[in-house]
C-alpha cells in the first residue's frame, strides 16, 4: 500500500469537527439526500424508459446500489475521517487519484447546489410568489451556509425536519394511488409492461463525509445506511407502483411534475400543498450537499490536496468555516452564471468513476491493517461493486461522455498538479 501524502507544512494540525451526529440523525441524513427532490421528477423520466412498471428498475438501481454502499460501510469504519472517496482512493492510489476523486465528489457537489438553487428560485416558487431569481438564489445560498457553519447538529435536525415532510408527502402519494385503483379510475396492469432503464440510486455517498463528525461511526455507519437504502428503496417502489397504477405512463412522461398528476387524478387534495412539499426537498438537498461538499473540501485539504486554508474551523462550533465558505461561492457563482443543466448531465458519470475508485480502493486496502473492528464485506462485493459501475458508464449518452471527459480532463490535470505539490511536501 502507498503511504498517504503528508500534509502542507503548517503551525499545527488542523482543529478536529465536532463529533455530534448519532445513528438516528445520520440515517435521516442519509435518508434525506437519497430521495431528495429527485424523486418529484424521477418517477417520469423512468416510466419514460422503462414501461409502466416502473417499480423494477427502481428496484434494480437500490440493488446495484447496495453493492457500492456496503463497499462504503467497510471503509468509513475502518477509516472514519473527513474527506470520503477522496481520502481512501489516496490512501489505496496516491495523491493524484485521490485528488481525481475528490475532484469529481466536489464538481457534482458544487453543480448540484447551484441547480438545486436555480430550481428554488425558479418554477418551485412561483407557485406562490414572483421573486427576482438571482436575489432569491443569493439568500437561498447565504441562508444554507449560515445554517450549515452553525453545526453539524442544527443542521442535521433541520434535515429532519425536511426529511418526515418529504416522506409525508410521498406516503398522500401512495395512498392517493391506492384510492385511486379502489375507486376503479386506476390500472394495475400497467405495473407490468416492463421496458429498460439505466437510473439508479446516488445520495448515499455524500454522508462518507460526516463520518468524522459521528459518534462511534463504526456502529452507528452501517446500521444507518443500510436502514436508509431500505426504507427508501421501498418509498421509491411504493411511489413508482402508486404512479403507476393510477395515472397512464404518456401522462406520467410528459409531466415536469409526474407526482402532482396523481394528486390531480385523486382530486380533494390542494395542489399547492405539493409545491410545499417540493420547495421543502429542494432546500433539504441543498443543505446536505452544501454538508458533503464542505466536509470534501476540508477532508482533501487536510489530506494536502487542497489548500491548507480550507482546514480553518470555527473555534466554537468546530464546521469548516472557510470549506462552507468557498464552496458556497463556487455554486452561488456557477448558479448565476453558469449553463447548470448542461454541467448537471455529467453528474451520474463523475459518479460513477468516485465509485468504481471507491470499490476498487477497497480491495487494495484490504493488505492495510487498522486497530479495532470495523464492518467487513465479503471480496465479490467490492468486485460485482466495480463491474456494475463499468456496466452503467456504457449506458450513458455520447455527448455526455463527451462532456465528462472534458470535466475529468481538468480534473486530471489539476491532479497533477497537486500530486507534485505533495510530494514535494512529502
Amino acid at each position: 500500500m502507498k503511504t498517504p501524502p503528508a500534509p502542507a507544512p503548517s503551525t499545527g494540525s488542523p482543529a478536529p469537527l465536532k463529533k455530534a451526529l448519532t445513528t438516528p440523525l445520520l440515517y435521516f441524513f442519509i435518508l434525506g439526500d437519497v430521495l431528495g427532490a429527485g424523486v418529484y421528477v424521477l418517477v417520469g423520466q423512468v416510466a419514460a424508459e422503462s414501461g409502466g412498471a416502473v417499480w423494477v428498475p427502481l428496484l434494480v438501481a437500490m440493488c446495484l446500489s447496495l453493492l457500492t454502499a456496503a463497499s462504503y460501510a467497510e471503509l468509513v469504519t475502518k477509516y472514519p475521517r473527513a474527506g470520503g472517496a477522496s481520502h481512501y482512493a489516496t490512501l489505496a492510489y496516491g495523491p493524484f487519484l485521490g485528488f481525481l476523486a475528490g475532484f469529481c465528489m466536489l464538481a457534482a457537489g458544487v453543480v448540484s447546489v447551484a441547480a438545486l438553487a436555480r430550481g428554488f428560485g425558479g418554477d418551485y416558487l412561483t407557485e406562490f410568489v414572483t421573486l427576482p431569481v438571482v436575489l432569491v438564489t443569493i439568500v437561498f445560498l447565504v441562508l444554507l451556509a449560515l445554517l450549515n457553519a452553525r453545526g453539524i447538529s442544527e443542521s442535521t435536525r433541520a434535515n429532519v425536519v425536511a426529511t418526515v415532510i418529504e416522506v409525508g408527502g410521498l406516503l398522500l402519494v401512495i395512498g392517493l394511488g391506492v384510492w385511486i385503483v379502489l375507486r376503479g379510475d386506476g390500472n394495475p396492469g400497467r405495473l407490468t409492461e416492463l421496458g429498460t432503464s439505466r437510473d439508479s440510486f446516488v445520495g448515499f455517498e455524500t454522508s462518507v463525509n460526516v463520518a468524522e463528525e459521528t459518534r462511534e461511526p463504526r456502529r452507528s455507519y452501517p446500521r444507518a445506511l443500510f436502514g436508509a437504502l431500505l426504507t427508501a428503496g421501498a418509498v421509491y417502489a411504493l411511489v413508482g407502483a402508486a404512479a403507476s397504477a393510477a395515472v397512464p405512463q404518456q401522462k406520467l412522461t410528459d409531466s415536469s411534475g409526474p407526482l402532482l398528476e396523481v394528486v390531480r387524478a385523486a382530486g380533494g387534495v390542494p395542489p399547492g400543498l405539493f409545491g410545499v412539499v417540493a420547495l421543502v426537498a429542494v432546500a433539504n438537498g441543498a443543505l446536505l450537499t452544501g454538508i458533503m461538499s464542505s466536509r470534501l473540501a476540508y477532508g482533501m485539504a487536510r489530506d494536502g490536496l487542497l489548500p491548507r486554508f480550507l482546514t480553518k474551523v470555527l473555534p466554537g462550533r468546530r464546521t469548516p468555516w472557510a470549506a462552507i465558505s468557498t464552496t458556497t461561492a463556487l455554486s452561488l457563482l456557477l448558479a448565476l452564471t453558469g449553463d447548470v443543466s448542461t454541467l448537471a448531465s455529467t453528474l451520474v458519470l463523475l459518479l460513477l468513476v468516485v465509485f468504481f475508485l471507491v470499490n476498487t480502493s477497497l480491495l487494495v486496502l484490504r493488505r492495510d491493517t487498522t486497530p479495532g473492528p470495523h464492518f467487513r464485506v465479503p471480496t465479490a462485493v467490492p468486485v460485482l461493486g466495480a463491474l456494475s459501475c463499468v456496466l452503467l458508464a456504457t449506458r450513458i449518452e455520447h455527448d455526455v461522455w463527451l462532456r465528462g471527459l472534458i470535466v475529468l480532463a481538468v480534473g486530471g490535470g489539476l491532479g497533477a498538479v497537486a500530486a507534485s505539490r505533495s510530494r514535494r511536501a512529502s
